[in-house]
């Protein structure tokens, strides 16, 4: 019978194959149609097939003949361990011990063949590399993908770049939050110096917030995810997500595989970003470490931060990953309808702020804060107030101050003995016009309190100026309640006409005296 076509593996049907056609012969049921169509199914000939049926009746064998072979034991794992892994250096070894009258070394192909056979691959990886060598060849669940803001997660990065700082070279660190639905870079900070929560405080509230610049991704997260940093864990940004109730997620320690998208993003950034740019310290290098001639001058950190924004708008716009299909991380986040939470303005400034945990009363001097006193031009008129501070961790030439009864945000306030020379002159011109402001007020009060008196030439008692007589005071009141006097007119009055009807009499001679209330002005003609 010629060659036929193994559709199955034999040495995994084998067995089941074997205990089947031994069922089959128990009954007397088997026939050759049985033992082809095994054979066929296998890959083997018939021959093959009755020779594993004689193996399986006399030995109780169902599978290939074991040949004595050398057998990784726990003895020798333990002294590849001692050679970190080399099996060259263990294969040393076992000679050495076969050449003092011990057992049998293998040779060094066998060793490899038995060590890949016996040793898990990452088990093996690990006593070369360490654990991190072990951890690539692990398995690992994948989370469901959820919707926007249900998670984001964070982390700090060290820039492989040298940057001008200040004239000094540096490699600034990079602090970002990423949403892990849709891979939308939600905010990032950058620090010159190794990251701590000011860093995160910053990032955070450059993420929450979605007005201005720092549109249209952002808002309140449902978790966050960290690492266990120390900077991550601090009291500061505990309090800035627990005031917004939303739960800080404290990953393992050195388990970079539970928070996969930030540092893929990491890895991203690396090789798509900080690769371009000159001063990339794992650039390749030239014979003796040199570098390559005619490298370019290094960037100021103001520089770094533009093209950082730049490459996040373009990670953001135009980044197609292979985990969104084809779409852009902006296309993920409008295509998903979960609605968005902001958080209100004047809570977002006063949480991400650390707050001090005291009341103070504001003095002459402003506020005392650690020693030193701080102070603005909104304080002036202010001294007395009980206020409470909140600020940025190691920033302290610059304060938050807040009523310490209702908690609105009364300003900033900065060292008194670092003012500028604009803030001296702000602060003296608020000076100038609450001084104005107060003489102003002054002045009215007393040109409303003070009396004045008539000149006199004999001793009579002094007249007061200004004085309202009765009748002044009456029509005074009768204007005010009516503007058009005929409404409040006697019902027999007659406007006065040009011409005097010829019935009419007017009197010889009118005494100048005062006129009656009644009449006030006007002269009252009465017929005959």
């Amino acid at each position: 019978m010629g060659p036929v076509r193994a559709l199955a593996d034999a040495g995994v049907l084998r067995p089941v194959a074997v205990r089947r056609l031994l069922a089959l012969e128990s009954r007397a049921e088997l026939t050759p149609a049985h033992v082809r169509m095994v054979a066929g199914t296998l890959g083997v000939s018939e021959r093959t097939v009755r020779r594993w049926l004689t193996a399986a009746r006399k030995e109780d064998r169902f599978g290939p003949a074991v040949r004595e072979r050398f057998v990784v034991t726990p003895g020798v794992l333990r002294l590849l361990a001692f050679h970190r892994g080399n099996a060259a250096a263990l294969h040393r070894e076992l000679v050495t011990v076969e050449a003092g009258g011990g057992a049998q070394a293998p040779s060094l192909a066998t060793l490899y063949r038995a060590i890949a056979r016996d040793v898990p691959p990452g088990q093996w990886a690990g006593l070369r590399g360490g654990e991190r060598a072990r951890r690539a060849h692990d398995v690992f669940f994948q989370r469901p993908v959820g919707h926007r803001n249900e998670v984001w997660e964070s982390d700090h990065v060290q820039v492989k770049v040298d940057v001008d700082i200040e004239g000094r070279p540096g490699r600034p660190w990079v602090t970002w939050f990423i949403d892990c639905a849709t891979r939308v870079i939600c905010g990032f900070a950058v620090t010159a110096q190794v990251p701590s929560r000011e860093s995160v405080l910053v990032a955070l509230r450059d993420a929450i917030s979605r007005e201005g610049v720092h549109g249209p991704f952002g808002g309140l997260p449902g978790a966050v995810r960290v690492d266990r940093g120390k900077d991550f864990l601090s009291r500061a940004v505990g309090e800035a997500l627990g005031a917004f109730a939303v739960p800080v997620v404290d990953l393992p320690a050195y388990s970079p595989h539970l928070k996969g998208t930030v540092e893929a993003l990491n890895r991203a950034a690396k090789q798509m970003f900080f690769a371009s740019l000159p001063g990339y310290t794992a650039a390749p290098r030239l014979q003796g470490g040199r570098k390559p001639v005619g490298e370019q001058r290094l960037l100021p950190l103001e520089a770094f931060i533009d093209l950082l924004g730049q490459w996040v708008a373009w990670w953001n716009t135009e980044h197609r990953p292979r985990s969104l299909a084809g779409r852009t991380p902006q296309a993920a986040w409008e295509e998903d309808l979960t609605p968005v939470e902001d958080a209100e303005p004047g809570a977002l400034h006063m949480f991400t702020l650390e707050d001090d945990g005291r009341v103070r009363t504001l003095a002459n001097k402003g506020v005392r804060w650690r020693n030193r006193h701080y102070v603005d031009a909104w304080m002036t008129g202010q001294a007395g107030r009980r206020v409470r501070l909140r600020y940025m961790p190691h920033h302290e030439h610059e304060i938050e101050v807040y009523d310490a009864v209702t908690g609105r945000h009364l300003g900033s306030a900065y060292l008194s003995n670092r003012a500028s020379s604009e803030q001296i002159r702000e602060m003296k011109r608020s000076r100038a016009r609450e001084a104005d402001r107060l003489k102003r007020l002054l002045a009215a009060a007393e040109k409303d309190r003070g009396t004045r008196y008539a000149a006199a030439t004999r001793g009579t008692p002094a007249e007061v100026l200004g004085t309202v007589t009765e009748m002044e005071a009456e029509v005074h009141l009768r204007a005010a309640a009516a503007a058009d006097l005929t409404e409040v007119a006697l019902p027999g009055y007659l406007p006065l006409s040009a011409q005097m009807p010829a019935s009419w009499t007017a009197p010889d001679t009118v005494k100048p005296t005062a006129p009656r209330p009644e009449a006030e002005d006007e002269s009252i003609l009465t017929p005959r």
